[in-house]
């Protein structure tokens, strides 16, 4: 075996770090080959601080995207509404805020993985059309995009942006019906999994596709309604959940207060396991099921599918560190913080010298010497995308002075790409796809190597649609049981379509 790197440089002692990687922050670079949270939507309607309102909101959806963010607000007659490149609090300041003035507003945190990284794809999307103003934001993927924005350029229209959701205000605005219903026409020509929230001058509209497979949940705040990708944006602002937006629904807001409606019937609920196991902040509540509980329960299985005697368990660093504490008080194993994630790197660095690359995943992730040396440690870990980022973590534990490292995924093997939000390699990318388990434990540098079957990430999860088919999830990147089509003769899009 060679430890050469880069610089062609035979070293005297073996590397344990493999991989050409330094500490980029977010997007393609980034030294975590982790999946991308797609996107985060927050909506007002009826507040006289709806800008102030969207701006916290946001911020507590911050872990869904962190390349760019925009608030539009509407005060009946205009809109007013800024884009960024950026975390919110750089985007925002107190000035933009305050010329932000209206009592509704949409609002969107973004990561691109359909759709290119500039500020013409910032949502929400601003445009003009016969019956005013429209905004769109959207968290989510179309799937056949492609074939209706082949079908709308051959018919004459102009698109401004790379972003899937424009198809949306092209099929709205083409149509000859008033706003609501040319919304629903338009919805019920899309496939995929999306959230929107749409805006003119006087209305507020509120949609979920029909399997229900990216989150959206309802709040109350006084006399105002509040939409969020997840309920920890609600807890920021002091409102009240209410209920999680239903599949196939639409909700309509305007002067004359709220409808409820819809633009197609609810097929098998298909919410996106993902969220359970990574996407989300644990503070939040989705489908009935707390986020951290359900991670604690992921863990507990795991330790009952998968036990292994060792000295302690670690989390990896945020993720994973609810179902760690699962785990440990399962088998009495003591929890201890192995590993620790530095919060303030921020998110692009100088890039390092050659020589300094291997050592660049020190800057945001630590082992904690005196905890795991000469120990048995149980490593819990959400995924494992294509292996590199396990055996980084792995290694990092083993020049710490760790005498054993043993894995657990709080998931099944991930196999398959996401067409509906999930920022994910190609199938060929993905390690579980043609590597035995075995054979993973090999390529991470693991003593042992387990995953949490699907029956034990179904029983855990739970929630309100614990009984249905799959426990009303989407397991699509583990067994490839898409619910939606997904072939589309080629021209089918995976991603996220924000």
């Amino acid at each position: 075996m060679s430890y050469e790197i880069k610089t062609g440089k035979e070293q005297a002692e073996p590397i344990l770090w493999t991989g050409d990687f330094y500490n980029e922050g977010t997007g393609s670079g980034d030294i975590f080959d982790t999946l991308k949270e797609e996107c985060g939507v927050f909506g007002v309607f009826g507040h006289p601080e709806a800008a102030s309102m969207s701006y916290y909101g946001l911020h507590a959806l911050q872990h869904r995207g962190e390349e760019s963010a925009g608030i539009c607000v509407a005060n009946g007659r205009d809109f007013n509404y800024h884009r960024g490149m950026g975390l919110v609090k750089e985007v925002f300041d107190k000035d933009k805020i305050a010329s932000l003035i209206g009592d509704m507003s949409i609002g969107h945190v973004r990561y691109s993985t359909s759709g290119d990284s500039r500020l013409t794809n910032a949502q929400p999307l601003i445009f003009k059309y016969r019956d005013g103003d429209l905004a769109i934001a959207t968290n989510g993927n179309i799937v056949n995009e492609p074939l209706i924005r082949k079908e709308l350029e051959q018919a004459g229209s102009i698109f401004q942006t790379t972003s899937d959701t424009e198809v949306l205000a092209h099929l709205i605005a083409r149509s000859q019906k008033d706003f609501v219903e040319a919304t629903k026409d338009a919805l019920r020509q899309l496939v995929g999994g999306f959230a929107f929230l749409l805006m003119t001058n006087d209305k507020l509209v509120v949609a979920s596709d029909s399997h229900g497979l990216r989150p959206l949940v309802m709040g109350r705040l006084g006399e105002a309604y509040v939409f969020a990708s997840e309920s920890c944006a609600l807890e920021v602002i002091g409102a009240k959940l209410v209920r999680d937006i239903e599949p196939g629904e639409v909700l309509v807001l305007d002067k004359d207060g709220l409808v409820e409606d819809r633009f197609a019937e609810p097929k098998r609920k298909a919410l996106c396991a993902m969220e359970y196991i990574y996407f989300a902040r644990p503070d939040s509540d989705m489908n009935g099921s707390n986020l951290h509980s359900a991670r604690k329960r992921m863990g507990s299985r795991m330790a009952l599918e998968a036990f292994v005697d060792a000295d302690l368990v670690t989390g990896v660093p945020d993720s994973s560190i609810s179902a760690a504490i699962g785990y440990a008080e399962q088998t009495g194993i003591p929890y201890e913080l192995g590993l620790i994630k530095n919060k303030y790197t921020g998110r692009t660095f100088i890039q390092p010298s050659q020589e300094l690359r291997e050592q660049g995943v020190k800057m945001k992730l630590s082992a904690v010497r005196s905890v795991v040396e000469g120990q048995r440690v149980v490593m819990i870990d959400d995924s494992i995308v294509r292996g590199t980022t396990s055996r980084r973590i792995v290694n990092l534990l083993r020049e710490a002075g760790a005498a054993e490292v043993h894995v657990r995924i709080t998931s099944p093997p991930f196999k398959n790409p996401c067409f509906y939000g999930i920022d994910t390699p190609d199938r060929r990318e993905l390690i579980a796809s043609y590597q035995s388990i075995e054979e993973m434990c090999t390529e991470i540098n693991a003593d042992s190597l387990a995953f949490l079957s699907p029956e034990g990430l179904i029983t855990s999860i739970a929630g309100r649609n614990s009984g249905d088919y799959k426990g009303g999830l989407c397991l699509s990147c583990f067994d490839n049981d898409y619910p939606t089509q997904v072939d589309f003769g080629g021209e089918e899009k995976d991603g996220c379509s924000c």
